[in-house]
C-alpha cells in the first residue's frame, strides 16, 4: 500500500495531468464524474484516487493508511460481534489449553485469562483500544470500503478474479493477518484460490493465534486434494495446534476423517501415540504401546495436549492414567472405523463403556457413520442404548448413539443400532428428544420421520 504521502503526490499529478488534457488522466476520472473534462481540483483528485482504490472517500483511504501504518493491526473482516465474541472465547479456551501462540498474546497485552481479557486482547490486537471502539470499526466496515474485508468476501465468494485485483492493488494483504492471526491463506476454501494468494506471497505455513495451519484447515474439513496441494507445497504436517500433538493428522483423526488422513500420513504420522496408531489402525504399532494388557508404556500417552478443535468442547486436561489412555485409544479407533483395532484395545483393556470426553466409543462411531465399529463394539459388549455426553456442554447430556446417528443423518448408523437394539424412544436429558427429534433438529426429515413410526 503506497504511504499517505505517495497517495498525495499521485492525486497532485492527476490533478495536474488532468488540467493540461492529457487523455489518460480524462479516461481515470471519467469512472466517477458525468463530466470527466470538468476541471478537476485537488479534491476531486482526491476522490478519484481514493475511488481507484475503493473506498468510498478520501477520509477513508487516509483512515486506512494511517491506522495499517501506525499498528500494522489484525484486520476485522466480519460485521457483527457475535463473532468476535466467539473468537474471544476461543482465543481464551485455547490459552487454557496451553497453546503457546494464544497464551503469549494475553501476556503480551498484560491481560487475565478470562472473558474480558480475551475481548481486551481481540481490540488491541485490532488496534482499538476497547471493545467498544472495536465495534464501532466493525459496523463500518463495508461503509469505509475496508480492503481485507473486500479480499474476504471475494475469497467466500471464490471470486478470483475479484481477489486478484484487490491483491494487486493491496499486495500486503497477502501476508496479513486478520482477527486472531487469520491470514487469508487460512480461511482459503479451495485450492486456486491458495495458489493465488500463495503467488502473491501468502506463508503455506502460516499459523494463526492457536496454532492452526492452512493444512489443519484442510484436515479439518476433510479436503484431500487440497492436503496434498499443500504438502507439494512445502506445508508442515507435525506442527500442533490447539494444544500438544495437535498435527493435521491429529485434527482428521480426531473427526474420524478418512479421506484426508492417507496423505497426512503419508507426509507425518507425528505424534506416533496410540491414539493416533488407533485412529491409523496401526495394530502392530498398538501391540507395541500397549507391551502387556492394562499397561501403555509412556509413548502411548504422549503428546495428547490437543483433544479439542474448538472452543465449543468443555476444558478437559489428559492424564497419564493408564485407563484413559487405553479408553481415549478407543473412541480414535471407533471414529475412524478401525473394527481391528477396536478388538484389539479392548482385548488389551480398552472399556466400551468409557466416556473419556464427551463421547464413547459407540457414540463416536454413530457420529462417522463408522458401521464396521458399530457392530464390533456391540459383539464386545458395548450397551447400544448406554447414556453418555457428546460435543459441547449444552448439546450432548445422556444421549444414545442412536441420537448422534440421527441427527447426523448417519442411515446406515442408524440401521445398525436398530439392529442391536436401540430404542428409538428414549429422551435425551437436555431437550427431552427421541432420536426422531435428534434427526428432525439436524434437517434429516424423511429419517426423521422413518425414527418417529418406530415410537408409535
Amino acid at each position: 500500500m503506497p504511504s499517505l504521502d505517495d497517495l498525495h503526490r499521485e492525486a497532485r499529478l492527476l490533478e495536474r495531468a488532468h488540467r493540461a488534457g492529457d487523455e489518460a488522466a480524462i479516461e481515470r476520472v471519467a469512472p466517477w464524474r458525468p463530466d470527466a473534462r470538468k476541471p478537476l481540483k485537488d479534491a476531486g483528485a482526491q476522490l478519484v484516487v481514493a475511488r481507484e482504490h475503493g473506498f468510498p472517500s478520501w477520509a477513508k483511504l487516509r483512515t486506512w493508511v494511517e491506522r495499517v501504518a501506525i499498528s500494522s493491526p489484525e484486520h476485522a473482516f466480519h460485521i457483527d460481534m457475535e463473532y468476535y465474541e466467539e473468537r474471544a472465547d476461543g482465543l481464551l479456551a485455547s490459552a487454557l489449553d496451553g497453546t503457546p501462540s494464544a497464551a503469549a498474546a494475553f501476556e503480551a497485552e498484560g491481560q487475565e485469562l478470562d472473558t474480558d481479557g480475551a475481548r481486551a486482547v481481540v481490540a488491541r490486537r485490532h488496534g482499538f483500544p476497547s471493545w467498544s471502539s472495536l465495534g464501532r470499526h466493525v459496523r463500518a466496515l463495508d461503509e469505509a470500503g475496508d480492503p481485507f474485508r473486500r479480499a474476504y468476501l471475494a475469497l467466500e465468494a471464490r471470486d478470483h478474479a475479484g481477489l486478484a485485483d484487490i491483491l494487486a492493488r493491496f499486495p500486503e494483504l497477502a501476508t496479513a493477518n486478520g482477527t486472531n492471526g487469520n491470514a487469508l491463506i487460512n480461511m482459503a476454501p479451495d485450492q486456486e484460490t491458495i495458489a493465488l494468494l500463495l503467488d502473491a506471497g501468502a506463508d503455506v505455513a502460516h499459523p494463526n493465534a492457536h496454532g492452526w495451519t492452512p493444512l489443519h484447515q484442510a484436515a479439518y474439513g476433510n479436503h484431500a486434494a487440497l492436503a496434498s496441494f499443500l504438502l507439494a507445497h512445502d506445508a508442515p504436517a507435525d506442527v500442533s495446534a490447539r494444544g500438544a500433538g495437535g498435527t493435521p493428522l491429529v485434527v482428521a483423526l480426531f473427526w474420524g476423517h478418512h479421506a484426508v488422513v492417507e496423505p497426512l500420513a503419508v507426509a507425518s504420522r507425528h505424534p506416533n501415540n496410540l491414539r493416533v496408531a488407533a485412529g491409523l489402525g496401526d495394530l502392530d504399532r498398538i501391540r507395541t504401546l500397549v507391551p502387556a494388557p492394562g499397561a501403555p508404556n509412556e509413548e502411548a500417552g504422549a503428546l495428547r495436549g490437543f483433544y479439542r478443535p474448538h472452543g465449543g468442547f468443555p476444558a478437559w486436561t489428559p492424564s497419564d492414567d493408564p485407563q484413559e489412555i487405553l479408553d481415549e485409544a478407543l473412541t480414535w479407533a471407533s471414529r475412524a472405523d478401525r473394527a481391528d483395532a477396536v478388538a484389539l484395545l479392548v482385548e488389551l483393556g480398552a472399556s466400551p463403556a468409557a466416556d473419556v470426553y464427551r463421547g464413547t466409543a459407540l457414540t463416536w462411531a454413530a457420529a462417522t457413520d463408522a458401521v464396521a465399529a458399530i457392530e464390533r463394539l456391540v459383539s464386545l459388549g458395548a450397551d447400544v442404548n448406554q447414556r453418555a455426553t457428546f460435543g459441547g456442554p449444552d448439546h450432548g447430556v445422556d444421549v444414545t448413539a442412536l441420537h448422534i446417528a440421527a441427527q447426523a443423518g448417519n442411515t446406515s448408523a442408524v440401521d445398525a443400532l436398530l439392529a442391536a437394539g436401540a430404542d428409538p424412544t428414549l429422551r435425551d436429558a437436555l431437550s427431552n428428544g427421541t432420536a426422531a427429534g435428534w434427526a428432525h433438529q439436524g434437517g434429516q426429515l424423511t429419517l426423521a420421520e422413518r425414527l418417529a413410526a418406530l415410537e408409535r
